[in-house]
């Protein structure tokens, strides 16, 4: 039986409207990035990291911003991280009250400061306090949880791919997001596809496939070669959101230098409105690189634009690569939608 990224799924009792995810982006993936993402398709989005004992504790930066959901986002999905499973409980009641539709607990990042401290992927050699982090979330939210993974800590491990079938029959999680790279490799190397096609096997849950998807061509394999329920983009769709029309068929080829301006243009007038004016100047330096690899800009032509210290700059930046800028971008139009 064919299958297709625009098929409807469902993970817990939700019912998802196709098979892409906006993947967990630590320190980028915030409610207008994942916004952006339910804008041009992505069926579900989820959060950067959350940590548990910041929510907790109740700081004021973290309730603030970091559990902050747009109503037009939804279905979205809060990642959460740490090791206590009190702390984990207590975020996780936090997460439901304002909104969350799932979580997602991290267990598979291998940045060094996370992952000593107990969380990320260290958890993978401590298969005993992962199930237990998993049943304080489901106990304290009510909704359905989720565990990302990576397939070990180490070249040739297989531990997470172990860890996420107990997860699935002894903590109950309604799904898991499996990354088929081993911690140590952190975003090199190829994938093992192989592993992840026996893991969706194994598993009576869906497996949301991510890493390595930095082409729509290695996207479509990978959902095929791993039979996957969901695609999970991360890295490959920052700078260009229209990766997940173009998947899901409701847009073909790239993006217009008009187009790409004034989603820009979009992006750093929500960033004003999360994080105010001169915050917003600094955060978005990290964007520009992406939108500028987008419109395929030379160093020369992008240097204005990636300099800019504020984002008044960025913005004569932007009207120098293009005529004056219309309204704010709302993604695909009809006639993109139609061709």
């Amino acid at each position: 039986m064919s299958r297709s990224l625009t098929d409807s799924w469902r993970l817990g009792h939700l019912a998802l409207e196709n098979r892409l995810v906006l993947a967990p982006l630590a320190g980028i993936g915030n409610w207008f990035v994942r916004l952006q993402a339910r804008r041009f398709g992505a069926g579900l989005v989820v959060s950067e990291m959350v940590s548990s004992f910041g929510l907790k504790y109740r700081d004021a930066r973290t309730m603030r911003e970091f559990l902050r959901l747009h109503p037009d986002e939804h279905p979205v999905s809060v990642q959460l991280f740490g090791h206590d499973p009190d702390a984990m409980r207590e975020a996780a009641v936090l997460v439901a009250e304002a909104g969350g539709d799932l979580i997602d607990i991290n267990m598979g990042c291998p940045v060094r400061k996370v992952c000593k401290t107990g969380a990320g992927a260290s958890l993978l050699e401590e298969p005993e306090r992962a199930l237990t982090l998993a049943r304080a979330a489901i106990e304290g939210s009510g909704l359905p949880v989720t565990v990302k993974l990576r397939s070990g800590q180490r070249p040739g491990e297989r531990t997470g791919a172990e860890l996420a079938v107990r997860l699935v029959e002894e903590a109950g999680v309604a799904g898991i997001g499996f990354h088929p790279r081993h911690a140590s490799q952190e975003h090199k190397g190829r994938p093992d596809l192989a592993l992840a096609a026996e893991l969706v096997e194994r598993l009576d849950a869906p497996v949301i496939l991510s890493g390595g998807l930095s082409s729509d061509e290695r996207t479509l394999e990978a959902f095929e070669r791993s039979g996957a329920e969901a695609i999970m983009l991360a890295r490959g769709a920052l700078g260009d959101p229209w990766r997940f029309a173009r998947l899901l068929g409701r847009s073909a080829g790239a993006p217009s230098t008009e187009e790409v301006l004034r989603e820009l243009e979009w992006v750093i007038d929500r960033c004003e409105e999360h994080l105010g004016v001169e915050r917003a100047g600094r955060y978005l330096r990290k964007f520009y690189p992406w939108y500028a690899d987008t419109l395929g800009l030379t160093r020369r032509d992008r240097r204005e634009l990636v300099e800019a210290r504020s984002t008044d700059a960025a913005r004569r930046a932007l009207a120098g690569l293009s005529p004056p800028l219309g309204g704010a971008a709302h993604g695909p139009t009809h006639a993109a939608l139609a061709a």
